[in-house]
């Protein structure tokens, strides 16, 4: 038994799935199709660490996405497309227009010299086409990598190098909100240093004038003319490369998660119609890009094997005004509306009008995702979005996990604010004191970590895999670290208390403290910066940077303007700083270790709680830094 429909069946379901994990997801297994059957479901050793599932099975994820579908729910709706224009037409794809534009999309690939393994880069704006090249990789066994198009040159660079692409998907530009963003021009500019790429599809949104490099670059639509709409799926073992996807490290450097076909597939899937408690014809309407995991896992690949209709949105909550959510919501008929604390939280704030002049009653379940949410934003969501009647599943999850691993299951978890609940079906978590002592019982505080692997965990960090090993298996051995700080309460309930790495998690968004650190040390006048997260009241984390420049500057705010300027070209907009504080020290331990307690504590306006300073490199820095916090 793998279906759950009262939490009785959560239960014992539960129970089952941890006591014979193999057998459990085996049976959820058998629900998809394969050309053939695996050998053994789960081979695994944390201590290299190494993780196989479904090893010797055969398949191809956009047969299970697109092509299963066809002969039953084949003129059923399975994309939404709603503009960043409210103006502009909505698009309804069907499953088989879906097929057959996934296939001509492929078919332009392998025109272009796109083989099996090959990494793509896909860095488009939320249309429709950036799902088609998604699923294209995949039907014909290349391995994309989606770059969230509101980061810069820098950042796509990196990313291009790292995992050696030799195609870029684009578009001529794209819009947010009021704003047009040229985006092959950013293409364009990062790859004078990206020296593997052979070819760039671009594809028109916004009729922006674009230079069109001969040889190099060829239009989307003149390339679909040429090809058939017919493309047979390219069949990938289980343990075959689909994705790789990358988040900020704490070293400034990228980390390029690895994700593969088969138990990504069965997970997602599982997880979303689970969680979801998804019914036949629901309207499901996640709100993130698909730059992010969520996008990946929540967007395209979970419900479009679960043959759900899915609503992709290219614009921004408050454009043009603070009620988009809610028209579109309306508009659409939305059963399912998952979305980040930071949207709530912002929206939150807007007049109750923006709400109350819509019809919700669609609505039946509420989601949030990317960060804990507060109690605040909570119950505002519950009682004036769901009217008081909706469950609030808060997913707790990462890029690395690849799906949901604690959270609520729709109208069966009781449920708690603030709180992600319970674990799911084969997730195992551990709460772990500093000394690396599992903690057995209830009302606890630890580090979270997870005993037992799941099929759509990542797999390495691309390229490199002592640095998986030292990242997520160092910590804490035989388990894999999260990162993240919880609290168990009484009940067994699960509340994510935050990062306990270099790690800021600003609107969803997890940042490097080291990357943004080093964009503001390429500013002419800084010698060095220390940057932590600090609550923000919209964001949940905003970022705080400490900076030491050469020269006492004058103009302090047009400093600040362009070291914030400098972060947005290097990173993107996304990872200015909120606030800069000039400092003349930082900090330091006598190894030269920054004190980022410290900083924290006087970000979040605690100074009366620093703790001992005396064996600091210069205690007196400290006073200074307390004296001119922001």
């Amino acid at each position: 038994m793998t279906t759950i429909r009262t939490f009785e069946d959560y239960q014992q379901v539960y129970r089952n799935s941890v006591e014979d994990p193999e057998s459990f997801w085996a049976a959820v297994a058998e629900d998809f199709q394969w050309h053939r059957k695996w050998d053994t479901v789960l081979e695994w050793d944390f201590h290299k660490p190494e993780v196989k599932w479904f090893s010797g099975g055969q398949l191809n994820i956009t047969e299970n996405c697109l092509d299963r579908h066809l002969a039953t729910r084949g003129d059923q709706t399975a994309i939404i497309w709603e503009s960043n224009d409210p103006a502009e037409e909505s698009r309804y794809i069907t499953y088989r227009e879906a097929y057959h534009e996934v296939c001509r999309v492929a078919n332009m690939l392998k025109a272009n010299g796109v083989e099996k393994g090959d990494r793509v880069c896909i860095y488009m704006p939320m249309i429709p086409e950036t799902a088609y090249a998604m699923l294209a990789c995949a039907r014909i066994g290349a391995v994309h990598s989606v770059v969230f198009a509101g980061f810069s040159s820098g950042s796509l660079i990196d990313r291009i190098n790292d995992a050696g692409c030799k195609v870029v998907m684009t578009t001529d530009g794209s819009y947010r909100g009021d704003k047009v963003i040229q985006l092959k021009s950013i293409v364009d500019e990062a790859l004078e240093k990206c020296p593997t790429v052979e070819r760039v599809l671009v594809a028109r949104r916004t009729g922006t004038r674009v230079n069109m490099k001969p040889g190099r670059d060829a239009w989307w639509d003149d390339e679909l003319k040429t090809v058939s709409s017919e493309c047979p799926a390219t069949v990938v073992d289980s343990e075959d490369l689909l994705f790789i996807l990358y988040t900020s490290g704490s070293t400034g450097k990228p980390k390029g998660m690895v994700h593969t076909c088969g138990g990504y597939m069965v997970y997602t899937n599982y997880t979303f119609r689970t969680v979801f408690q998804y019914q036949e014809g629901q309207v499901y309407w996640c709100t993130a890009d698909v730059g992010w995991i969520t996008g990946h896992s929540y967007i395209v690949y979970g419900p479009l094997s679960a043959g759900a209709i899915t609503l992709m949105f290219e614009g921004v909550p408050s454009w043009p005004d603070m009620g988009r959510f809610w028209h579109v919501a309306e508009k659409h008929r939305v059963n399912i509306f998952y979305t980040a604390p930071t949207a709530i939280r912002s929206l939150e704030k807007a007049p109750l009008s923006y709400v109350k002049q819509y019809d919700l009653h669609s609505i039946k379940v509420l989601g949030t995702v990317g960060e804990p949410i507060n109690e605040e934003a909570w119950h505002w969501y519950h009682e004036h979005i769901g009217r008081g009647q909706c469950p609030v599943v808060d997913t707790w999850w990462q890029t690395e996990t690849g799906g949901f691993m604690i959270s609520p299951i729709a109208n069966i978890t009781k449920l708690k604010p603030a709180f992600a609940t319970l674990p799911l079906p084969g997730v195992q978590p551990a709460v772990m004191d500093e000394n690396g002592k599992e903690l057995m019982t209830n009302n606890i505080e630890g580090r979270l970590a997870i005993k037992f692997p799941w099929p759509s965990m990542a797999r390495t960090i691309y390229g490199d895999h002592q640095r998986f090993k030292d990242t997520y298996f160092s910590t804490f051995k035989g388990k894999y670290f999260t990162g993240d700080g919880c609290r168990r309460d009484k009940e067994g309930y699960y509340r994510i208390t935050g990062r306990v790495d270099d790690i800021i998690i600003v609107s969803g968004h997890n940042l490097g403290t080291a990357e943004i650190e080093s964009a503001i040390d390429e500013h002419s006048a800084v010698c060095e910066s220390a940057v932590v997260g600090y609550p923000h009241d919209i964001k949940g984390q905003g970022v705080y940077a400490y900076v030491i420049c050469y020269d006492k500057p004058h103009e302090e705010e047009n400093l600040r303007k362009e070291i914030r300027e400098m972060v947005a070209k290097i990173i993107g907009p996304i990872a200015k700083p909120d606030k800069i504080q000039f400092v003349s020290g930082l900090p330091k331990t006598r190894s030269g270790k920054i004190m980022r307690r410290i900083l924290r504590k006087v970000a979040e306006g605690d100074t009366g709680n620093l703790g001992d300073v005396t064996t600091l490199l210069d205690p007196a820095v400290v006073d200074e830094i307390k004296a001119g916090a922001l």
